[in-house]
């Protein structure tokens, strides 16, 4: 199956190619456009002609190509305009049962949908150019399935296709509500390049897939009622080796169908009928089927006559439709002759279902009034009605305000309304036509608000690292013990311990009776003559080694101190306040504290205040009618922070915007990304600069911060049943 498409789509694009050609040689040989102005369809000795009126003979014959499946024969027109007036034909003659004719640029392709493929034949008479349909030999139609033909101008070029290995399968048919209240009917198909075939029949609107298959579960009949749109049910069914979706609408309708891949979608759109519009449709302009009117000082109502014979319309004429007019008209829209007509007499018409009645402006207008002034006279002495209106979900006193404005014009100037807000109700009176209205008012107004569910997720991360690395160094020499107290001439003592005094450091046992100092320890005074210890972080101490290395005498001393701390810290707050809201309605959630503090009052006296450092989320939502979220947020993330003289100082991170979500999506509507990076050296010049022993002479501090806040944000519209969790 997939060849044979591929291979029809191959033969197309050529055909396009030569058509394309063709067109280009036409613009350079033909000064003007042509334009088709008639399309005929006749039998012939068991053949069927299709008879193509050009407004002009053709510069060259229309490039023509067939496809077997499904059976159809296209001729494309170059440099020429469709002037039918259409698009669309229903022959229903012979072997054809409808003609497309598409324009598109300077060429016009006409597609004649066939029952079952035959052979043709074209040739070009003047301004004509006909196609002749004969059936095919049984041999050529058994075997019209796998081959595939193409002609141009006149020779026939013969394509081996491939034939149908499998059936394609529908997967699935849905329905859904457009935008602007249309019905969709949706069909996913299993294979894209399968041949459908769409057409109304009677009322309904019939989709056939050929050679398709459907599986059981869908073998069955939507009721779409319920979706408020032109279709009342989808019957899908099998109908021997094809599908067969036959769309139910009501009322005045029109239809649009267009594959998207593997997606074919059926789009039936209500038309609103225009009382002013002879032809009802949303295509602007004139659309009727075309005419042509050559008389002489004819009588305007025998004019009349035959554009009502023409149309099968029912036309009343007035008695003082007079007149006569010579006119020559040559395919023209029948709805534009019967415009430039009653223009022309200064005639208007009103249009009440196929009547139309045809008048002089004045008449019309003039019965009008007298109409709308007698309904007038009626509803001023029409009798009183008193009814009762329920009201669920809007608040009763709500309406009674607005109906009991002067400027609402919903009640008449003899209506009267009171409203008991114990039972919600209200009580009107007014003529029945008024009370109607305000019926169907009320249905529209007191509807269940819809809820929205919003969730904030406030994400705080924060990625710290410090170090810090110092040293303390002194050389001392004391000449009061001299050589005193010798232990091994010329020998060295080495003692480790912790940091060092500020004052003086014990060293070595106390001295004995008789040295120098009796009954007191040997002393290092405070000496350093290197002073950058590392500092502390976040109130912890550093780590230090120190080192005394002496003589044992006790003369000199050289004193070394290394301090060092290093922190590293990762941490991540998340707060994630929800709430759930009606539709405009503002909602407020709050989390956290009040802070007293001192506040001094005019009087000089002091009193106490309190300031809030919460955590809070305040939203409006407003659901808009394509089912996306507007949201107003405000948002507030604070908390405690230093005390002050004052009381205490607060942190706060505050987010205020408008955005809009889709139902059930998340968006980021704020952000702060921060980076501390900071490297201190303080040193001693020149020996802070040393190789190797430089560290002794210095004191770095090496601090690397981040932290980021992001806020997100994720409102969903509440079903019934839905609860927040």
């Amino acid at each position: 199956m997939k060849i044979e498409f591929v291979r029809n789509a191959v033969v197309f694009l050529l055909c396009g190619f030569l058509a394309s050609h063709a067109i280009s040689q036409a613009q350079e040989s033909s000064g003007g456009k042509n334009a088709i102005t008639k399309l005929q369809v006749t039998q012939q000795a068991g053949n069927v002609i299709v008879r193509v009126s050009l407004k002009q003979p053709p510069s060259t014959a229309p490039v023509t190509f067939s496809i077997a499946n499904p059976p159809r024969i296209a001729l494309d027109f170059p440099n020429t305009e469709n002037a039918l007036g259409r698009n669309v034909q229903e022959i229903g003659e012979g072997g054809v049962r409808s003609a497309n004719i598409v324009q598109v640029g300077d060429r016009t392709r006409l597609v004649l949908n066939l029952l079952k493929m035959t052979s043709s034949d074209m040739r070009v008479e003047q301004n004509d150019v006909l196609i002749s349909l004969s059936p095919l030999p049984p041999a050529a139609a058994s075997a019209a399935g796998t081959t595939q033909v193409s002609a141009l101008d006149g020779q026939r070029f013969a394509g081996v296709g491939a034939s149908r290995n499998g059936i394609a399968g529908i997967r699935d048919i849905t329905f859904r509500r457009g935008k602007a209240g249309e019905g969709r009917v949706i069909v996913e198909l299993a294979d894209p390049n399968t041949a459908i075939d769409i057409r109304q029949q009677g009322p309904n609107l019939v989709a056939v897939f050929n050679k398709a298959s459907l599986p059981d579960r869908l073998r069955r009949r939507l009721d779409v009622t319920d979706f408020a749109t032109p279709v009342t049910s989808v019957d899908t069914s099998i109908q021997g080796d094809n599908v067969v979706v036959t769309i139910s609408p009501t009322g005045l309708w029109e239809h649009n169908a267009y594959q998207s891949d593997n997606q074919f979608v059926v789009e039936v759109k209500r038309v609103v009928e225009n009382p002013n519009k002879l032809v009802q449709g949303s295509r602007g302009g004139y659309q009727g089927e075309k005419l042509s009117l050559n008389f002489q000082n004819v009588d305007v109502r025998a004019v009349l006559q035959v554009i009502a014979d023409f149309t099968n319309l029912n036309i009343i004429t007035s008695d003082t439709v007079s007149g006569s007019l010579t006119l020559r008209l040559k395919d023209v829209p029948w709805d534009q002759a019967l415009d430039i007509v009653l223009q022309a007499k200064g005639l208007d018409m009103r249009k009440n279902g196929n009547v139309i009645w045809i008048a002089p402006r004045d008449e019309l207008a003039a019965k009008e009034k007298l109409e709308l002034e007698a309904r007038q006279q009626v509803t001023d002495l029409e009798p009183l009605k008193t009814e009762s209106f329920q009201l669920n979900y809007h608040k009763a006193k709500t309406v009674f305000d607005f109906l009991k404005n002067k400027d609402q014009t919903v009640l008449s100037k003899r209506g009267s309304v009171i409203a008991d807000e114990r039972s919600n109700k209200l009580f009107v009176t007014d003529t029945p036509a008024r009370l109607e209205d305000l019926r169907r008012l009320i249905a529209e107004i007191d509807i269940p608000m819809r809820q929205v569910s919003i969730e904030a997720r406030i994400v705080e991360a924060e990625d710290s690292f410090s170090r810090n690395l110092g040293a303390r160094l002194g050389l001392v020499q004391d000449a009061r013990f001299g050589n005193a107290h010798t232990f091994a001439d010329g020998h060295l003592g080495l003692q480790t311990g912790a940091q060092l005094a500020t004052t003086a450091q014990t060293v070595g046992p106390p001295l004995g009776s008789g040295q120098l100092i009796s009954g007191t320890p040997t002393l290092v005074p405070n000496a350093q003559n290197v002073n950058l210890p590392a500092q502390g972080i976040s109130g912890q101490s550093p780590g230090v080694f120190s080192l005394i290395l002496f003589k044992r005498d006790f003369s000199r001393f050289l004193t070394l101190e290394l301090s060092a701390l290093e922190a590293d810290g990762r941490g991540k707050i998340i707060s994630s306040p929800r709430i759930v809201t009606a539709d405009q309605v503002e909602a407020l959630i709050e989390d956290g504290v009040e802070i007293p503090y001192q506040q001094a009052t005019s009087s000089g006296a002091t009193s106490v205040a309190f300031r809030k450092a919460v955590l809070s989320l305040k939203v409006q939502p407003q659901i808009t009618p394509d089912g996306k979220i507007n949201l107003t947020v405000d948002i507030n993330k604070d908390s405690r922070g230093t005390d002050t003289i004052a009381g205490p100082a607060i942190n706060t991170k505050h987010v205020k915007t408008e955005v809009l979500v889709e139902n059930g999506g998340t968006v980021v509507i704020g952000g702060i990304y921060k980076l501390d990076e900071r490297d201190d050296v303080t040193r001693i010049p020149f020996f802070g600069d040393l190789p190797y022993v430089g560290f002794l002479f210095k004191n770095t501090q090496k601090r690397d911060n981040k932290q980021e806040l992001l806020v997100f944000l994720t409102p969903r519209i509440m079903s019934e049943g839905l609860v927040v969790r």
